[in-house]
């Protein structure tokens, strides 16, 4: 079984669009485990305010004053840091839910701190007047406040432990994926390049195709120009095969691809009878050729083209697939309603087809497939023209 390689390559770019997106997730996760360790930092530097305030020398207490106010105000900062960095704690605010638990114990550490740095204000105003008031309200107001601090620290340790946890299984999974992506991918693009050399060194005995891409110009490269030496086999005007030569050349491949389906297609010109005396003949042959050219572009080993009539072309297809056939049919027409022709007299020239495909059964005659698919082009010609009719259409429009 071959493999598109446009498909791979999709493929590829989906893998490397995930690993982009893991790279982008393990950034925020960075990102969640930095803030958690300024957090503990942040904590513990709020108990270290506290121990200061409550240590204060008193040599001076101006200066004591001063230092409390700004040590009071420092407190209050790093409160409000803690705020500021919870808004990048994406685990803990998505994945734990626990925004109301942490912002209300923030306001409650806020409300200590407040209580607290009144009562050291109150402490050391009142110390600083007569140096006899007790420190026993101050360190009861302390302890509530790094009793606080020590149940938000153990909390923040417990949710980094379940972060840790977290982190690890993503991180196991994402390298046990990463990993067999790149051993999945890195032996398809090995067979890829082995496919592209092979069409390089074209050795058929030693090298089985893996990408349908490269199978199809394998056999195209295998094409090998077909000498007739019969001329009456020939289209004077194409120099591809006539009605005889197609008959012939059938006889010959028809064995070739036994396990393929067999199509058969004919195509007509649209608006281009012969009694038609808008196109001089030179005109009319350079059309002819053009078009029997871009049939040629399709044709692999097993295939046969032929000029069969004035404005008609016989194609005979070996594809694995049915709808590869009809596919391959489609575009031809495409590529031809594509083509630019002018000429001085006629300007641009329009050129178009209708067609008639059929899948040929191994019991039909190569005459009687003929008639059927001529059937079906007429159904093409008589709905729209510049179309390819099948025989599933005829059926339906007699129903």
């Amino acid at each position: 079984m071959k493999h598109s390689i446009k498909k791979i390559f999709k493929n590829l770019s989906l893998f490397l669009f995930g690993v982009s997106l893991f790279a982008g997730i393990s950034f925020l996760i960075t990102i969640d485990n930095a803030n958690s360790h300024i957090k503990i930092n942040n904590l513990n530097n709020q108990k270290n305010i506290v121990f200061t305030l409550l240590n204060l020398p008193k040599n001076s207490m101006e200066i004591v004053l001063i230092e409390l106010n700004g040590k009071s105000k420092q407190l209050n900062i790093e409160i409000e840091k803690l705020r500021t960095l919870y808004s990048y704690n994406f685990i803990e605010k998505y994945l734990f839910s626990n925004s109301k638990e942490y912002l209300s114990e923030l306001d409650e550490l806020a409300s200590l701190s407040v209580s607290f740095s009144k009562e050291a204000s109150l402490y050391y105003e009142k110390e600083s007047l007569n140096g006899s008031e007790t420190k026993e309200e101050l360190e009861k107001k302390a302890s509530l406040l790094t009793a606080k601090i020590d149940s938000i620290v153990l909390k923040a340790f417990t949710y980094n432990q379940a972060k840790f946890d977290i982190h690890k299984n993503i991180a196991l999974l994402a390298f046990i994926l990463i990993l067999a992506g790149f051993i999945w991918y890195k032996k398809r693009l090995e067979t890829i390049y082995k496919d592209l050399e092979f069409l390089f060194h074209i050795n058929y005995e030693n090298h089985t195709i893996f990408s349908e891409e490269v199978g199809a110009i394998s056999l195209r490269i295998q094409k090998k120009p077909v000498v007739i030496s019969d001329q009456t086999m020939i289209d004077p005007v194409t120099e591809i095969n006539n009605l005889k030569g197609l008959s012939n050349s059938y006889t010959q491949k028809r064995g070739m691809k036994d396990e393929n389906f067999t199509s058969l297609s004919i195509l007509e010109i649209d608006n281009f009878s012969i009694t038609n005396k808008a196109y001089s003949q030179e005109l009319t042959q350079a059309i002819l050729k053009k078009i029997a050219y871009v049939i040629s572009l399709h044709e692999q080993v097993a295939d046969v083209i032929a000029r069969t009539d004035y404005n008609q072309f016989t194609i005979i297809l070996s594809r694995a697939k049915k709808e590869e056939s009809f596919t391959e049919i489609d575009n031809i027409r495409k590529s031809i309603s594509e083509l630019k022709m002018s000429s001085p007299e006629l300007g641009e020239i329009k050129i178009t087809l209708s067609g008639g495909h059929i899948i040929k059964p191994n019991n039909l005659s190569l005459e009687e497939a003929i008639l059927q698919a001529k059937k079906v082009l007429r159904h093409a010609q008589e709905n729209g023209k510049n179309r390819i009719s099948q025989v599933k259409d005829l059926a339906q429009s007699e129903l």
